[in-house]
């Protein structure tokens, strides 16, 4: 994210090696997988690291870009044998929100380390995250019961704010039922990732290709 000045992740709505070679193909930099959690968005729920290790495993064969993962959906729930083994299957780094991650995952795992932000999340404490080496933060901050709606001028400011505020690069999630238009203004707000979620790029092959397609080519355009 530090060298391109828009990046394309994808955020994939089951762990599925056919939906992360769909993904790539069609040009995404990077992808996020889950475990140890339920998903709004896609309405999945996701079992443990022993569960998918196969999965991770040739996800990472398919690309050498950046592959990040979701380790669990509250802190209870991230476990640290876990945390322990991902570094060595190839993670690059994890995402989880803030008030879900617990302090030994602030030591050293060997991952890069990302956090999100919801709507209750006080911004005025983002400028702290690079004091605990946060690399970056997703701005996941739309209300759960406006998923899939359109992206809208007070959303921008939002996001402009969570910009300004974080001193680190900002990625959006697709909680928004994001087009490729929208890729032009939120290059411009200073979002440095677009993050495709099940909102955008649906449950199958074929939509998430043509999904990742429209994108790509939107911020090859801007970029």
């Amino acid at each position: 994210m530090q060298a391109r000045k828009l990046t394309l992740v994808v955020s994939l709505p089951a762990n599925d090696a056919k939906l992360a070679r769909a993904a790539l193909e069609e040009g995404a930099d990077g992808l996020k997988v889950h475990m140890n959690v339920g998903h709004r968005a896609s309405g999945n729920r996701f079992g443990s690291l022993d569960e998918y290790e196969n999965t991770f495993r040739e996800i990472r064969s398919l690309f050498e870009g950046p592959l990040g993962i979701v380790p669990a959906g509250g802190a209870e729930e991230a476990k640290p044998e876990e945390i322990g083994r991902l570094a060595p299957l190839g993670f690059d780094f994890y995402s989880i929100y803030a008030h879900h991650l617990p302090s030994f995952m602030l030591h050293e795992t060997g991952l890069d380390r990302t956090f999100a932000v919801n709507e209750f999340s006080d911004l005025a404490l983002l400028s702290s995250a690079s004091r605990y080496g946060f690399t970056a933060v997703e701005a996941s901050i739309v209300p759960g019961d406006e998923y899939g709606t359109p992206l809208t001028f007070a959303d921008v400011l939002k996001y402009r704010s969570v910009v300004e505020r974080a001193g680190i690069p900002v990625l959006l999630p697709s909680q928004r039922k994001l087009v490729p238009d929208d890729v032009l203004v939120l290059g411009d707000t200073g979002i440095k990732a677009i993050m495709l979620g099940a909102i955008v790029v649906g449950k199958t092959e074929e939509t998430m290709r043509r999904a990742v397609a429209d994108f790509r080519a939107a911020i090859d355009r801007w970029n």
